[in-house]
């Protein structure tokens, strides 16, 4: 990777590690389900009106956009506005790693090496390090709903994996049209369980303190950890294998909580940072363990005819599906 391409890898790094400040912010206004609607919403009417549909299985991009969009956000905010705290929200939501490799062996009959499986029992101790510190400190149920949400990332994963597996897919316009689907079920839960006029009642109350610092989030969200982090993501994805690219995300985590310790005063615990390097270290262990058997079966083998609309394939089947 060229000093110019690693530099943009860590920009986009440094730019998700901050969307979890910024989703912080929002979550001080906005009521958690709304938020997650209201994200996804912004970007879906361009995406309908401009962007041309990826041709995949429309059951294949209800999955992601269900796993990825729903589930993952649902519960990542639900936790946070709980109580989750910002830092530890960001290491917690590695675990999508490991699931990811977990549900293609369990769903997809993949076979895991053993180096994977060794990942993902370092990972699992990690969690459970992270897990038994949260019981001694502080509820655990934020934690649970921030674990919750890595499982719906990595059906989100599952579902991109088989949606970019059928052929050449342009990963940037599959991720764009993810955002199609969760913006109606979503806004609908929140009709449901915030009240149906809540979320526009804080749309439109300008008066409040948090109002302007929430829009920036949103803004934020949408603008640079979004379009702009997935974006240069995707060119770097289509310009090097997966498994170069790919680890480079593993250090969100560090961005996040070091933002969360300047913005808000998050002290992580001792045990929290151990358990965070076990998880972040078992993570890479089960999504690069299995890298050589896959180049060697000639899946993650890029034609060079193909560019970056090929890339969808080996960056799905990798499992590193990633956006902010």
């Amino acid at each position: 990777m060229t000093n110019r391409d690693r530099l943009l890898g860590l920009t986009v790094v440094l730019l998700w590690g901050l969307n979890f400040i910024a989703i912080r912010v929002g979550l001080d206004h906005f009521p958690p389900f709304f938020f997650a609607a209201l994200r996804f919403a912004i970007l879906a009417v361009p995406v309908v009106l401009f962007v041309p549909r990826p041709s995949v299985p429309l059951r294949w991009l209800l999955l992601y956009g269900t796993g990825f969009g729903i589930l993952q956000f649902a519960f990542l905010f639900t936790a946070m506005r709980a109580g989750m705290p910002t830092g530890l929200s960001s290491l917690v939501l590695q675990s999508a790693a490991p699931f990811t490799v977990a549900l293609g062996a369990l769903l997809l009959r993949e076979r895991l090496r053993p180096l994977q499986l060794f990942g993902l029992a370092v990972a699992v101790t990690g969690i459970s390090v992270i897990g038994v510190e949260r019981m001694q400190s502080a509820a655990l149920l934020p934690m649970l709903l921030t674990l919750a949400a890595g499982l719906g990332w990595a059906f989100g994963n599952i579902g991109s994996r088989l949606a970019a597996a059928g052929g050449e897919v342009n990963p940037l316009h599959l991720t764009l049209w993810m955002t199609v689907v969760p913006p109606i079920p979503m806004f609908a839960v929140s009709a449901f369980t915030e009240g149906p006029t809540t979320g526009l009642h804080t749309l439109t109350d300008i008066a409040a303190p948090t109002f302007t610092p929430a829009l920036i989030g949103l803004a934020y969200i949408v603008i640079l950890g979004t379009a702009v982090g997935s974006g240069v993501w995707t060119y770097l994805m289509g310009r090097y294998p997966a498994g170069t690219v790919a680890p480079l995300s593993l250090l969100v985590p560090v961005i996040g909580i070091a933002a969360a310790w300047v913005a808000f005063g998050e002290t992580p615990t001792v045990a929290s940072l151990i358990g965070g390097v076990v998880v972040i270290g078992g993570a890479f262990i089960a999504t690069t363990g299995g890298r050589r058997e896959v180049v060697e079966s000639g899946v993650a083998e890029l034609d060079s005819s193909q560019g970056s609309a090929g890339v969808g394939t080996a960056e799905a089947r990798a499992g590193v599906v990633v956006t902010r």
